[in-house]
Parts: C-alpha cells; sequence; structure tokens
C-alpha cells in the first residue's frame, strides 16, 4: 500500500478517494466526533476538512460562493432580504453582502464556535462580513429557524454540509416547505446538492420535492476543483420568473453592481443552467 503520511485523504465516497498534500497543519481537533482539521496546501492554501471531506478552501471556495449568491440574487433583480442557512466560515456572506442592493441579511448557524473558529483560522474568507451592519447573526438550528421565521425573503441561500449528522434535516421535504413558506412571492431558494456524478439520489429527492412546491424548479452546476467527481449541483426553486432573465438584463444588473468576480459571469450564468443527459436523467 502506498506511504500517505503528509497527505490528507478523502474518503466520502466507497469507492472514490482524493487526496490532498498537507504542507502544514494549522488546527486539527483530534477528537473521536466530527473532527476538524485545518492545513495548508501548495495550490489551495488554507484547507478546511471535517471528518476527512473537504468543507472549502482559500483557494476555490469564489466557485462555490459566487455560483449560490450571485445567480439568485442577480437573476431576482431586486433582492433586498437574504437568508443564508449554515456558512459558518462567512464566505457566502462576504459575498452575498458585496451586492449593495441588499438591505438585510440574515445568517443562521448552528454553532458559534465555527464563526469564531473560521474568524482565527479562515480570516480571509469572511474578510470582515461578521462586522457588516447588515449582517444579523442567529446563533441556533437551521431547520427550527426555517419552521419559526415570518418570512419574506427574497433569496434563501442553503450552504448546508452533506446530509449526513447535523446537515440532514436540511434535506427533508419538511424542511423544504418552510423554505417555500419563508419566501416573497418571485424569492427564490437555491440548496447545496452534491455533485451528481457520485450523489445523484440527493439530486433526485431535493428535485422531487421542489417539484411539488414550486413553479419553476430545476438545478444549475459549476465545477468546483477540490470536491470531488465532476461539476456540483446547485437545486433552484422559485414560483417567479427569474430562470427566464435575459442575458443583456443580467449584463446591466451585472455592470450595475459592479462586483469583481473570479468565476461568475452573465454568460456563465445563463450556461449554468444547460444540463448534460446524466444530471437531466435524475430530474423526476
Amino acid at each position: 500500500m502506498t506511504d500517505m503520511t503528509g497527505w490528507s485523504v478523502e474518503r466520502l465516497h466507497d469507492d472514490h478517494a482524493q487526496a490532498l498534500r498537507e504542507e502544514q497543519v494549522h488546527y486539527d481537533s483530534k477528537t473521536d466526533h466530527q473532527r476538524l482539521r485545518v492545513f495548508e496546501n501548495p495550490t489551495f492554501g488554507r484547507v478546511l476538512t471535517l471528518d476527512g471531506v473537504v468543507q472549502t478552501t482559500e483557494g476555490d471556495n469564489f466557485i462555490y460562493h459566487e455560483m449560490m449568491s450571485h445567480v439568485p440574487i442577480l437573476a431576482h433583480g431586486d433582492a433586498r432580504r437574504v437568508l443564508i442557512i449554515g456558512g459558518g466560515d462567512g464566505g457566502m456572506a462576504k459575498t452575498v453582502l458585496k451586492h449593495q442592493t441588499v438591505q438585510h441579511l440574515t445568517m443562521v448557524e448552528i454553532d458559534a464556535g465555527v464563526v469564531d473558529f473560521s474568524k482565527e483560522y479562515l480570516p480571509t474568507l469572511s474578510d470582515g462580513a461578521f462586522d457588516d451592519p447588515r449582517l444579523e447573526l442567529v446563533i441556533t438550528d437551521g431547520a427550527d429557524f426555517m419552521r419559526e421565521t415570518e418570512g419574506g425573503y427574497d433569496v434563501i441561500i442553503i450552504d448546508s454540509t452533506d446530509p449526513v449528522g447535523p446537515g440532514e434535516v436540511l434535506f427533508t421535504d419538511h424542511f423544504y416547505g418552510h423554505a417555500h413558506r419563508a419566501l416573497s412571492p418571485e424569492g427564490i431558494l437555491v440548496t447545496q446538492n452534491g455533485v451528481p456524478f457520485l450523489q445523484g439520489d440527493e439530486l433526485t429527492h431535493t428535485m422531487r420535492a421542489f417539484k411539488e412546491l414550486f413553479r419553476d424548479w430545476t438545478c444549475y452546476t459549476a465545477t468546483v476543483p477540490t470536491y470531488a467527481g465532476g461539476p456540483m449541483a446547485f437545486g433552484w426553486g422559485t414560483d417567479g420568473k427569474a430562470r427566464h432573465t435575459d442575458l443583456d438584463t443580467l449584463k446591466a444588473r451585472f455592470d450595475a453592481a459592479a462586483i469583481e468576480t473570479d468565476y461568475y459571469t452573465p454568460e456563465v450564468h445563463k450556461a449554468a443552467f444547460a444540463l448534460p443527459p446524466y444530471i437531466s436523467r435524475l430530474m423526476p
């Protein structure tokens, strides 16, 4: 067997693994429950893993965060109230708050320790977002919050872990139903739905729920290098017509926002909804 000393090996899938070299370990919880580690990789910078599974990296987090925030916000066109469930590292909040049209952002994180940890070990991800007066940080269970909130959100972003352990409840039909109720009439819900090539059931389950709840439901994709297995899927649900916003309108909104991006463009936005057959066949 090959010596993997000095490598972080991810075994999320039964028959597939990836490895990232560790130049320096900055943090290792070394506990039996949800082992949290931050290490330095020469390509991706600081890497955060949970039980050996990559959660985010300094190097490629921008793809995930830009596509989960800019796509629904610019498609909506007038998103003033945004809700993030999860996202304790602050990367999604930072990206949402780049939109000056967003007047209020509620971020719900189950563990305050994740926020403090991320500020210390991954400060570039939030980059001051937690100090923005538009951000309201709520420390509670995301499912409980969604069930009890009065709603009225223009965009809801479910920045969750995979559907195991504490994150499992964020993938249930009941949770999606509560999220639908919490949206404004033209509101948009986007969800993290894993890598369809290796996690097809996850996408199918979410899309089956969305089909029952929303007039317009589908997914879009983006390729994040450290999420092994090909393009990642993001669920999309709305009762409005935002998905069909034309390219010229998206360009005008993007120019007006004056946001610098490394992945998102209006052209990428439109193309992300074009699905290859192997993903289309996962739709109910």
